[in-house]
């Protein structure tokens, strides 16, 4: 697969322990932003769980995939070779996994000082929880975040796995080692980067604790200034069933909010006691029954209301900001984000779709200076796939 690399991370190697969820987005972004980065995949299916065919794996794209026996001696060998030429690796196993393959940081650092180790779970690598399995509801759970999440008298609501998974794990596991690389950089010297999903989704709470300790945020879930609890900021129903989202915080578009609504102060007092908001709710409410969604987007064009229609994935595809943008495109006839953020001077390229795992096995070895002879001898032993592993 020929990779077109740019982007301000050009030149960067990246080894990707193959994973599933937040290891691969994390290695996704540093591959959008142009650092190569390999998968090691398994040789047999690694049974991760997700029933899915190889090319709708969108987290996987841009990168080049090596199939390995991790239990041959040779591969590991080989691997360890690979990593002494990487600036990083990637690697989301319960802890003690990697040591027990003999590609424990302490061996990979032996082979490369300069060599950014990053760890990727969920619990951490120490702590009472470290060896257990968990997702991302649980992260959630147990930082305080899913109590937060929700309506008022309801269970909390689960966001999808976006906050623990992605924000907490992948993002900051991005920002870790980029930091980390810099450091190396200017002093030669690799280390562990350990990113646990529960210290990231914390992290992400810091304005919320603030906003707790200042009396600001410290109702039940749904009852609080940024939750819902206000009718300013929250989710309506419109008459065609479909939704409308009211963000107007400030005073001063408050008041182009009711104007556009045709209601004042005294129709929907938002500043007074928790009766005067209630009532204001049943009356945007009441009011945003009256029109469809698509007509009240039309109705607020270019006013400061800040409302926006509550969209469907295809929907948000089709939005007109969105297209002007380029926010979504297509990659091999599967319509997917883009490459994010923006860069003037070190502009990314658009990523290749995700390959079959495996299948540029002998073109990643050739091109991180393993010969041809032992490549020969690696496919031989059964170390290493010459082409794609049969898959989904």
């Amino acid at each position: 697969m020929s990779m077109d690399r740019q982007g301000p991370l050009k030149g960067l190697r990246i080894v990707e322990m193959e994973g599933i969820g937040p290891p691969p987005f994390a290695a996704m972004l540093l591959s959008d932003m142009g650092a190569e980065v390999i998968r090691i995949a398994r040789i047999a299916d690694s049974g991760l769980g997700i029933d899915r065919p190889d090319e709708l794996d969108l987290p996987a794209r841009g990168r080049q995939s090596l199939a390995m026996d991790l239990k041959n001696p040779q591969a590991v060998e080989c691997l360890l070779d690979l990593i002494a030429s990487a600036d990083g690796l990637i690697e989301g196993f319960r802890p003690g996994v990697m040591e027990r393959l003999g590609l424990g940081p302490d061996i990979c650092l032996g082979r490369n000082p300069r060599l950014i180790y990053g760890r990727l779970t969920g619990w951490g690598q120490d702590g009472p929880m470290a060896p257990r399995a968990g997702h991302d509801v649980n992260y959630l759970a147990i930082t305080g975040l899913l109590d937060m999440i929700g309506r008022e008298r309801e269970p909390p609501t689960i966001p999808a796995n976006f906050l623990a998974d992605y924000a907490g794990g992948s993002l900051m596991m991005v920002i870790g080692m980029l930091a980390a690389l810099l450091h190396a950089k200017s002093t030669g010297q690799g280390q562990i980067i350990d990113s646990a999903m529960v210290d990231g989704a914390a992290l992400l709470a810091t304005a919320m604790a603030g906003f707790r300790a200042a009396g600001m945020h410290d109702g039940p879930r749904g009852t609080n200034l940024l939750d819902g609890g206000l009718p300013q900021y929250s989710v309506y129903e419109c008459a065609d069933g479909k939704y409308l989202s009211v963000g107007a915080l400030e005073r001063k578009f408050q008041l182009i909010l009711l104007e556009g609504l045709g209601l004042c102060d005294e129709d929907a007092p938002l500043q007074g006691s928790k009766e005067d908001r209630q009532r204001a709710r049943r009356a945007i409410g009441q009011r945003i029954r009256q029109r469809s969604r698509d007509e009240w987007i039309t109705h607020f064009e270019g006013k400061d209301a800040c409302v926006a229609p509550v969209l469907t994935f295809e929907e948000a595809t089709r939005h007109s900001h969105n297209q002007a943008r380029g926010t979504f495109v297509d990659i091999g006839g599967v319509t997917q984000p883009a490459p994010a953020p923006r860069f003037s001077a070190t502009p990314l390229a658009m990523p290749v779709p995700p390959e079959r795992p495996g299948a540029s096995g002998r073109a990643v070895l050739e091109a991180w200076g393993i010969d041809a002879d032992r490549i020969k001898a690696l496919v031989e032993a059964g170390a290493v796939l010459d082409g794609e592993r049969p898959g989904k």
